[in-house]
């Protein structure tokens, strides 16, 4: 014996399956954490001119500030013309997968360069954002680091 369902049921069981699916959507995207905006984000919109008048200084240095890292460290090396003179700055490191993983590191040049443990940082894809001054004037780049 079979049994025949009428287009009624058949309607009232997908609508059922949809509501029940779009539930359980609602709920799954509620307890999803969002990391992505800054607190301070209003606050950083109006100081981006400060950041692009210093990307326009980083642009006119004779090399790109040089972001690397080897098994054991992060090198950041600073151009030559930049090397005698005194710097003060950071250097932060900006995670999208998660903000607890972002890390902030004085820039500390030795001889042009700054050293950061890879130990201090996870293996993920890292937006690494240089921040300094020297000789009276601010600079600023952007890289991109994968670290695995």
């Amino acid at each position: 014996m079979t049994m025949n369902i009428g287009w009624g049921w058949k309607a009232a069981i997908l609508y059922g399956t949809f509501a029940v699916g779009m539930v359980a959507l609602v709920v799954a995207s509620s307890r999803q954490k969002y990391d992505l905006v800054a607190p301070d984000y209003y606050k950083q919109e109006l100081d981006y001119q400060n950041v692009l008048d210093a990307g326009k200084n980083a642009a006119a240095l004779s090399a790109a500030i040089d972001v690397h890292a080897n098994a054991t460290n992060v090198i950041v090396a600073l151009p030559g013309e930049l090397r005698q003179q005194t710097i003060t700055g950071t250097v932060h490191f900006y995670s999208p997968v998660d903000k607890a993983w972002d890390k902030t590191v004085p820039l500390a040049p030795a001889e042009g360069t700054t050293i950061i443990p890879r130990a201090e940082l996870h293996n993920t894809h890292y937006t690494v954002k240089v921040s300094f001054e020297a000789g009276g004037k601010k600079y600023y780049q952007e890289s991109e680091l994968q670290l695995r």
